[in-house]
Order: structure tokens, then sequence, then C-alpha cells
């Protein structure tokens, strides 16, 4: 493992952009200009208000859905400004021009979105919540923070560019490198998943990381020991193949019990069940909370006169990475990308994800896709001498992230206040799972906070049973907020001179994802999309994807017997936007709709094209 050379942290602030106190937001006294599709605009108006910002101009209008791309009706301009600060001028869009990627049903369809979250179903399905509208919307917050926070160190102000289809392959990264790999997956994908359903009607999801309390916890409902067996390796990989073919004696098994025979299966194994909440659920006990808080730490530090840093935005600046499976090493992953040094904190022998079957060069493609271009240190936190070590290099670092369990930081006396002591200048950054926001909540993963705030119900049309995607959509957006909230804290140590905490939460991102349909339950209407919402329509050789718009028309036609080409044809000739689905993953290395070509890297895995531009 490389061992890391001293980082420079000092608080640097050449232009006039400091706030008058402690307490204050990084985008106060900045104004922005917002104007362009609602769809790609909505999280970004939101969130820069959230974070200090005022609107000066906001014009929206509805995306047109006609396919017609020559003008920005499908795309969304803003300019953020003031304050000391240059404006920071951003651009989104669906895609290229001319692509046919032209908004959220043919950026899931076009990008691989739709055949991974069809895996469980054994065909290409749309997701009934806009993923990619929702992420492109994180990053172009993430690509004005970047541009403020380089600005703020003495580099221009640039322009940011974002595409929902540069998101999309983002969002499918692992999966896309796994299918490139050398080797294939652990467990063959195939159709079949959670959740289970208890005698009395109950649907709930099951989490457990350890085999030993997946075996107690069926044991305790008297489930057939081969079924046990046979069950565990499809739900440990669940989370790396969107899919887990369970034996159907499980299934089984789940409805011959009842749901409180279940709960106390789960208390005596130490596995987690949590029942699947509706959107009408979630709606009422919203508290509205900001996907991330940011608090200042320590007494304030000097400014001093550093050069100005060359190239990317982060560029000079030292990140610290102890995560673990996808939030965190996604977050920081995205920090690299934006030109900072990452160092991963790593356990003695190392990250054991990294030989997570299929292997690219004998490395995990799935690690691979999070952690390429990283400097990794082996540190065991558990001794005093690696705790010590772990404080001398946050002494010397910019950013600290982390994403380990509740309580785990505080125990081993490595939380925000202790190496504040070290490093007042230092933004700690922790990714975790309920942000403290919801009691008796269950274990933070993914498809637990799925199905606990209702995103198992947005995700399928009001015609299918809920059930969370095993997609993973919450790690993905919540890395993406991660990156949003350590940029912001970067922003305001620049603005302040004061170190600062950052958290960002799974149930953060929910409530980004969530934020129409929660709208739409308390305004009384039906939160979930109508029936037969983003279903694409089969053809002889594979699926077709029409737009939103042109969807309940395109329903009307029978392309069954045609190929996708013709059926293509055959739609855009009655003035309907369709596009093909992308089924086989390895096939978007060649494919001309994509605004950014996807590479490899030096091990050989795919390496999808960086989600932002800078101008």
């Amino acid at each position: 493992m490389a061992s890391p050379a001293t980082a420079h942290t000092a608080v640097r602030s050449p232009l006039d952009v400091r706030v008058p106190t402690e307490d204050g937001r990084p985008l106060d006294a900045l104004r922005f200009d917002l104007a362009g599709s609602p769809a790609l605009t909505r999280v970004v108006a939101d969130h820069l208000r959230r974070l200090g910002a005022r609107a000066q101009n906001v014009d929206t209008g509805e995306t047109s859905g006609s396919g017609d791309t020559s003008d920005d009706a499908d795309a969304g301009e803003i300019a953020l400004g003031g304050a000391g600060f240059a404006p920071v001028t951003a651009r989104t869009a669906w895609g290229a021009r001319g692509s046919g990627i032209e908004d959220e049903a043919t950026a899931q369809a076009a990008t691989g979105v739709m055949a991974v979250h069809g895996r469980r179903h054994g065909a290409p399905r749309g997701l009934g919540v806009d993923l990619l509208a929702t992420a492109t919307g994180v990053l172009t917050v993430q690509g004005l923070l970047a541009g403020l926070v380089g600005q703020a160190r003495g580099g221009p102000a640039p322009r940011v560019g974002t595409t929902a289809d540069r998101a999309g392959l983002l969002a499918v990264s692992q999966y896309l490198a796994a299918a490139g790999a050398d080797e294939p997956e652990a467990v063959e994908p195939a159709p079949g998943g959670p959740p289970f359903t208890s005698s009395d009607g109950v649907l709930f999801e099951l989490e457990t990381l350890d085999p030993g309390g997946w075996a107690a916890f069926w044991r305790a409902l008297e489930a057939p020991a081969d079924a046990i067996r046979a069950g565990w390796r499809p739900f440990q990989f669940r989370y790396a193949t969107a899919c887990a073919p369970f034996p159907v004696a499980l299934h089984e098994v789940s409805r011959s019990r009842t749901w409180e025979r279940v709960r106390q299966a789960a208390a005596v194994s130490g596995a987690e069940v949590c029942r699947l909440r509706t959107l009408a659920e979630r709606a009422g006990e919203d508290d509205g909370a900001a996907p991330w808080s940011l608090t200042t730490l320590g007494a304030g530090v000097t400014a001093t006169a550093d050069a100005p840093p060359a190239g990317r935005p982060l560029s000079g600046l030292t990140v610290l990475e102890a995560g673990r499976r996808i939030q965190a090493p996604l977050a920081a992953h995205l920090l690299g990308l934006l030109g900072a040094r990452v160092i991963r904190i790593e356990p003695p022998g190392g990250d054991p994800l990294r030989g997570m079957p299929p292997a690219c060069d004998g490395i995990s493609a799935r690690w691979l896709a999070l952690n390429r271009g990283k400097e990794a240190v082996e540190i065991d936190i558990k001794s005093p001498d690696g705790r010590r070590a772990l404080r001398e290099l946050a002494s010397e670092a910019d950013v600290f992230l982390h994403n380990w369990a509740p309580g785990k930081a505080a125990a081993l006396e490595l939380d925000a206040e202790h190496l504040a002591a070290a490093n007042p200048a230092l933004v700690y950054a922790y990714t975790g799972g309920w942000a403290d926001r919801i009691d008796g909540a269950p274990m933070g993963t993914d498809f637990m906070v799925q199905a606990r705030t209702g995103v198992g119900e947005a995700v399928h049309p009001a015609d299918e049973p809920p059930v969370p995607s095993l997609m993973t959509l919450l790690d993905v957006l919540g890395g993406l907020h991660g990156t949003e909230a350590v940029l912001a804290g970067l922003l305001l140590r620049e603005r302040t001179g004061h170190g600062v905490r950052v958290d960002s939460s799974l149930l953060g991102a929910a409530d980004t994802l969530l934020a129409p349909a929660l709208r739409r339950a308390v305004l009384g209407e039906d939160p979930r999309r109508p029936g037969g919402f983003r279903h694409p329509l089969r053809t002889s050789d594979g699926w077709v994807a029409p737009s939103d718009a042109s969807a309940p028309a395109a329903a009307a036609y029978d392309v069954r017997g045609m190929c996708t080409e013709d059926a293509l044809d055959q739609l855009r000739s009655h003035g309907l936007t369709a596009t093909s689905v992308t089924t086989d993953l390895t096939g978007l290395h060649h494919d001309p709709r994509l605004s950014g070509p996807i590479g490899r890297d030096a091990h050989g895995a795919p390496a999808v094209p960086d989600p932002w531009s800078f101008a």
C-alpha cells in the first residue's frame, strides 16, 4: 500500500467572500438565476435555497416532451454568484442533442437503468421515480459548489455541464464494471428477491450482514435446511447483482408465519426486519429537514496565501476516506474526480471487498468502479497506535470522510470533536443511514431505508405491489449527497475560517428522491404513478421505451412482431419519441447515444465518463 505524503490544510480566502458569523450557511448572500426544464432544475433550486442562496430569477417552463431539442426547453441554465464571487454558471440537459435521450424514461432506457432495475422481474422495467433527474440535479449543485470552492482558493469561475445520461452511467457503473470483468458473477443473475410476506399480509424486508444471523432467522421460522443454505449466497450478493433468486421454500415459509412470529425470529437471531411503509405514512412523519447538516467547529484558522490551485477545482486538497460498501467510497471517488487527493484508510490486510467477484486483473471490478485512483494506507483503528496514526493523517488533511456504524467514531475517539482538536480546519464528514431522524429505525442499509420510507412503493406504478428496487438507488444517491455536503463544508470553511462537520444520510437521499410523490400525498392525490407507467414495449429482438409524454399513445401500437429499429421508425413516424432499451451493459461501450465515452482503467475495468464538464 502506498504511504501518503504530508498534505497542506491551511484555509485560504484570497477573495472577500467571508460570511459574518460562524453559523452562516455556505451560500449566504449569494443569488442564483435559473431557467429551463423544471424536471432537471427542481433539485438544484431546492438545494441552493437550503444552502443559503436566494433566487434572483427563476423561470421554468414545462418540458415539451415533443422530442424537439433545437432549443433549451429540455435543458436548464443556472448562474450562481455574488458576495465577492464571480458567477459560476451551469447547463444541465438530458443528453446530447439528437441522441434520443430526451426525458427520464429515455435516459433510464439508454443507460441501462431499466435493465438493472428489471433484473428481479426478468425483464426491463422503468423506475417510477425520477432517479436520473434527481441525480443530475445533485451533480449540478456539486459542480456549482466545486466552482465556488476553486474560485475562493484562487481559481477561475467555471462553466459547468451535466447530463442525465452521465448520471445514469454513474448509477450503473458497478454493474457495468462487473459486466466487463474477466470472470462471471459469483451468483448468476436471475429473477427473484425480497420482500417477503407474512401470513397476515405484511410485506417486509429482511437484513443481516452475518450468515449466522441469516441461518438463525430462518431456523427460528422452521425453514428447510437446504433452502437456508441455498438462499444465503443470492441474498448476500443482491447488492451486487440487483436480483436475489431465493429458493421458493423461503417465501412459502414466510407466508405461513404471522408478522409477530417473524419479528420474534428476528429478535432471537440478530437479523432485522422492516415492514414496507407507504408513501402516505412517510408524508405524515416527514419533518422537512434538509438532506444534510453543517456545523462549524473549532476556534477559527488564520487564512494564508498559498499559490492558487491548478487544474480541477479541488486540486491541492486531501481527502481521508474510511468508507465501506458504496455510499462513502462513491462520495470520495467523486471528490477525487474533482481533483482532490484521496487516501483510503483500510484495515490490516486491505479492504476485503477488493476480492469480491467478478475481478479485472485480479481486483474486484466493482471495487475498482468506486476506488480506482485512490491511495491506500492500512491502519488498525481498534489499536491505540492505529488511532494515533489516523489522527496524525487527519491533522494534515482537508476532509475526513467515513460511514462507520452509528456510535463507532465516538467510541474510538475519532469523532468530529476529537479530530478537530488535531486539525481545527478539518471538514469532518459522516455519511450514514438515518441521521437520527427516525425513532426505532432499523439497520441503515439501502434496502431497509427503501422499505421504511416508501421508496419501495414509489418505484413501481399503482398496478404493481410495492417492492424495493434491488438496484442500489439510495447508496448511489446517498453517495452523491455525501459529496455535495463535503463541498458545502469546504465552501463554508473558506468563508468562515472554521472547520466544519457535515452529515448526510440515506434518509436524506430518499426524501430528495421522493419529494414529488410526498407532495402529491400531502395534497391527497395518489402519490404513485398510474398503472403501466414506464413499461417498455417488447419487440421481436429487444425493447423500446417511449418517452413519458409519448407512452400513452405508443401503447396503442403492437410492435411485438417488429425488430427494434422498425418499431422505433413506426413510433417516430406518428410523431412519438422513443429509444431502444439497453439490455446488455457491455453494449454501452459503443453506444452513439451517450454524451461521453466509456473507457478502461489500468486494470482493464470499464470506467464511465466524469459526470460533469468544466470550461
